[in-house]
């Protein structure tokens, strides 16, 4: 089901990005990218691991998003987010630092800031209630750490777990080649993220 959903997403992009004046007008706003978590991480973030589907790439880019800063991010996004205002996602290379067995660098190329993570790490269920992931949510900082100043300036970094474990009682194991990163500014209104909203306005 989410593949045939994936499928008529690129069919939509090709008809719809015809350059970007064109494309501005001719986008529909009941074809915008609002993927649940469990899709997230079973179609999309899989598939990345896998190496397969690499067209998931117009939809979900490849990028080192620490190295720029959150207000810049939308221009790098895949073809279907490139416009949106509320949320941009990216799959985020484990680095050679991290592969080692250190931490990652999380701050900016320039120095303005650093991503810091807030609260506890939650796992990920699937709709028949499987553990598929760990989320960890960060919170960008301006500034030198570790006085930075906060912003509204959020992201939900996702993992996925190994398709085979050992036991079922077992800590999850995690793939940490590449994680899958949603980006987003906190708004005033509150809506949740894994629910597609009802009505999709312009």
């Amino acid at each position: 089901m989410i593949e045939e959903e994936f499928n008529f997403l690129l069919i939509t992009m090709d008809e719809v990005v015809r350059g970007e004046e064109e494309a501005a007008q001719e986008l529909l706003p009941g074809f915008r990218f609002f993927p649940t978590e469990e899709e997230l991480i079973s179609f999309y973030l899989h598939n990345q691991l896998q190496g397969r589907r690499r067209e998931i790439h117009r939809v979900i880019p490849v990028l080192d998003i620490y190295s720029i800063e959150p207000f810049n991010l939308s221009r790098y996004s895949g073809e279907r987010c490139r416009r949106e205002r509320e949320q941009w996602f990216f799959f985020v290379k484990q680095q050679d630092r991290e592969a080692r067995g250190g931490r990652p660098n999380r701050t900016t190329s320039s120095g303005s800031g650093y991503w810091k993570a807030t609260g506890s790490p939650g796992y990920v269920y699937s709709s028949d209630n499987r553990v598929i992931g760990l989320k960890k949510t960060m919170v960008f900082y301006k500034g030198k750490a570790p006085t930075g100043t906060k912003t509204k300036w959020k992201m939900n970094e996702y993992k996925a777990i190994q398709d085979h474990q050992t036991s079922s009682s077992s800590t999850p194991e995690l793939r940490h080649e590449f994680s899958l990163c949603r980006i987003y500014v906190v708004s005033g209104s509150f809506r949740a993220f894994d629910r597609r909203p009802l009505e999709v306005c312009n």
